[in-house]
């Protein structure tokens, strides 16, 4: 048991050498983190856009969509092209998702950071957790967060039938919380795998990330500004009372 233990903690030295990866891997990870970052600032420009603007909705999504299978159709070795298919759809989420972040800067601006930075160091621990992790260790994550991911279309088809009470929209947006903070750790350690065996197409990659932390992000935006309403409400009934 102490054995076990001893070969489960972290040290130093297993961060540092990050569990022999391959440099030709580290680099690859480095070009699709900068690439993630460039995907998440297209997207606050075509939230900013919204909110100047007010072009977030269905054509903003239908653009997203046509961007994204434009550039899953289009051959690897065109980079240039692949990135600036990313960042149009990556702008055309940021401006579907404008609306709701129109909302928190109306309600109250510091929701959006705290919602933003909270995203981000969940990010930063979930995908470090799979690359300093061993090789491997959590595609087994795979099968359980496609049925999780499953699940969670199943209760919003029926939602959309019967109706969504609180309850049923609560257990909906953690469950996709907890599936989308699991798909970071897995695609993360699934990236890495495909780039051991030679598949280094990081703008592909990068959009897999900027998937996951988008999702995550609108459901943290979603939870706060719930509590922060309801919190709000709360202090109304009781100055009322």
């Amino acid at each position: 048991m102490d054995a076990f233990y001893s070969q489960a903690r972290w040290s130093h030295g297993s961060l540092k050498n990050l569990r022999q990866i391959s440099p030709a891997v580290q680099d690859h990870l480095k070009l699709v983190y900068l690439t993630l970052c460039c995907a998440l600032a297209a997207s606050a420009i075509g939230a900013y856009l919204h909110i100047l603007l007010n072009i977030g909705g269905l054509l903003t999504l239908l653009g997203c969509l046509g961007s994204t299978m434009w550039l899953l159709s289009v051959p690897p070795r065109e980079e240039r092209k692949r990135f600036g298919l990313l960042m149009a759809a990556s702008a055309c989420q940021g401006a579907s998702v404008g609306p709701l972040i129109q909302l928190a800067v109306d309600f109250d601006s510091s929701i959006l950071v705290t919602a933003f930075m909270g995203t981000a160091i969940a990010f930063a621990c979930f995908s470090g957790a799979a690359i300093v992790a061993k090789r491997r260790e959590f595609l087994y994550l795979g099968g359980l967060l496609s049925a999780g991911l499953t699940i969670l279309l199943w209760l919003q088809f029926a939602s959309s039938i019967f109706g969504q009470s609180t309850a049923a929209f609560k257990i909906e947006l953690y469950f996709g919380l907890l599936v989308f903070l699991g798909y970071m750790i897995y695609d993360t350690q699934e990236i890495i795998e495909r780039a051991h065996l030679g598949d280094l197409d990081y703008v592909k990659h990068a959009l897999t990330l900027f998937t996951d932390f988008l999702a995550v992000f609108v459901r943290i935006l979603i939870i706060m500004l719930k509590n922060a309403s309801d919190k709000s409400e709360e202090k109304k009934r009781k100055k009322r009372s």
